[in-house]
């Protein structure tokens, strides 16, 4: 008698498949509605509820939308002339990239009625699908529209705000940000792309080496005025009016798309501009401040977001595996290795989700909202709040990135072989993007000496010591205070910048420490979160 080779091992996966199908980011997720409680005080039921409402979208039809777009037959491509040899420059995105786009942005994030506790949820929520072209656009967007609303003097540049806050016609725009020159991304003031104003209208000339959402509607370009020495900051439409149809780019070719081991969905790529019209943003001599203080900032915000909401989605998945999953004649969570595995991803995932609410709260009490550096017409206390919340940022873009990556490793090695299959989950797409995210907005070093000069910069009207006690006040005594005193000695070290074993060695514990502290300051989070269940 033959018999069916599926039935000598009938194992299958059905049932975590099951339960992963119907899973909904928000209201099967106690702890974030608990975090929302703590952080958002009388604002809870209208943040619960429009959570629970975008939750039916991102975890349903926006995750299959994600998952769709991710296949490599998908990814977008350029097609640089028509049948008639006209140059077009059309970037070709598959239909469910522009579906879920104009759907996430519908949802109006960036509209004076949008409370801004609404938008960071859904947001939070949006990008448990990882980047799938919304994570970027939606960033970029968010910091165009922050740096133009300080400068909006002309009618070009408040219509542009309009069309992304609040749409034209049912259409939202998307925003990017071009700040890269093939000689480096973090060095922005030794950028050469020129700007030369012509009859009135400035123009700009030279290429750009690392454009992301080149798709996007406009973008923030930094350019150095001809004859100037310092960056300025200027607002490009990437079609001028009436030009959006007929394909016809505003004075700039897209000369190839970038192939990025992450982040993939999102084209990424080089420009050549050749007069392309621009709008300058606030004063010419302050290009780079503005860039790093407002557009910069929101940037690392969401970096640090979006690893909470890869490391909660990672870190659940893997855990509902391995009750499911059996080795050995049990389930594979009932092993010490994979139990502490399991608690080490929850812990963090958690911890990062904490601590980028609690760091939200503190962001919206910033008095002025964001400004291009730090500023003289503030009290001590607000000068130093600011202070704190520059550092904060910066040191939550580092952390969360790099436990990001380590987590969802940690999370597919549960998976076991499965783990690395891109047809079986997401995990391998989410672990790609969390390695990109971990160079998008100054990557490690450049932000960590960028905190130690800033603190060393701060240290007569601000100790270091006292500022570690100020971020972590309410934490447990001990550990902050001995990271108060580690700073104190790090930070009297003098001109720790040679090659010696010494420098090197400094550089290693400063690193450390940043990483430690900016963990205090999660835990710190968790454990008001935990309090006020």
């Amino acid at each position: 008698m033959e018999r069916n080779p599926r039935e000598i091992n009938s194992y299958n996966f059905d049932p975590f498949l099951e339960w992963r199908n119907q899973v909904d980011y928000y209201r099967d997720d106690p702890f974030i509605q608990q975090v929302l409680k703590c952080y958002t005080g009388d604002k809870f039921e209208m943040v619960d509820q429009a959570a629970g409402e975008v939750s039916e979208k991102a975890s349903f039809r926006w995750r299959d939308l994600a998952d769709a777009i991710a296949w490599p037959e998908k990814r977008p491509y350029m097609m640089h002339y028509d049948g008639h040899n006209h140059r077009i420059d059309r970037i070709v995105r598959p239909m469910e990239t522009r579906v879920m786009e104009e759907e996430v942005f519908k949802e109006a994030l960036f509209s004076k009625k949008t409370d801004p506790w609404v938008k960071l949820i859904k947001m939070y929520l949006i990008y448990q699908n990882s980047e799938a072209c919304i994570a970027c656009p939606v960033t970029c967007t968010e910091g165009l529209v922050a740096i133009i609303e300080q400068f909006a003097d002309t009618p070009e540049l408040k219509q542009i705000v309009q069309h992304c806050k609040e749409g034209i016609d049912g259409d939202f725009a998307i925003g990017a940000q071009y700040l890269s020159e093939i000689h480096g991304g973090s060095d922005v003031p030794a950028n050469v792309l020129e700007a030369v104003e012509q009859d009135g209208t400035w123009r700009l000339y030279g290429t750009k080496f690392f454009c992301s959402a080149t798709h996007a509607d406009y973008a923030v370009v930094t350019a150095r005025p001809k004859g100037a020495e310092k960056v300025a900051l200027f607002v490009v439409p990437s079609w001028l009016p009436g030009n959006k149809e007929k394909e016809i780019r505003n004075g700039y070719t897209i000369d190839r798309i970038k192939w990025k081991m992450g982040t993939s969905e999102l084209t990424t790529a080089e420009l050549t501009f050749d007069g392309a019209v621009a709008y300058p943003v606030g004063p010419l001599d302050r290009g780079v401040a503005n860039v790093a203080g407002v557009v910069l900032t929101y940037s690392r915000l969401t970096v640090g977001l979006s690893g909470a909401a890869s490391m909660t989605r990672a870190a659940r998945e893997a855990k509902k595996y391995s009750e499911y999953r059996e080795a050995f004649g049990m389930p594979i969570n009932r092993f010490p290795l994979v139990a502490g595995q399991i608690r080490e991803m929850e812990t963090a995932a958690r911890r990062t989700t904490a601590g980028a609410f609690r760091l939200y709260r503190d962001f919206l009490a910033l008095e002025g909202g964001l400004k291009g550096g730090m500023t003289n017409d503030e009290t001590q206390a607000q000068k130093r709040h600011r202070f704190d919340i520059r550092e904060l940022i910066m040191l939550q873009k580092i952390t969360a990135s790099w436990d990001t990556v380590d987590i969802t490793r940690l999370a597919m090695s549960i998976f076991g072989g499965h783990g690395v299959m891109e047809d079986f989950s997401s995990l391998p797409r989410i672990y790609r993007d969390g390695a990109v995210n971990e160079l998008w907005e100054g990557p490690r070093n450049v932000l960590l000496t960028q905190i130690y000069r800033d603190i060393q910069k701060a240290k007569s009207w601000y100790p270091p010591e006292e500022f570690v006690a100020g971020v972590l006040k309410g934490a447990e005594s001990e550990a902050a205070t001995a990271l108060a005193e580690e700073i104190r000695e790090l930070i009297a070290v003098a001109e720790p910048f040679g090659t010696d074993d010494a420098s090197l060695d400094f550089w290693k514990q400063w690193d450390g420490f940043c990483h430690r502290l900016f963990h205090a300051y999660q835990d710190l989070a968790l454990s008001e979160v935990m309090a006020s269940a």
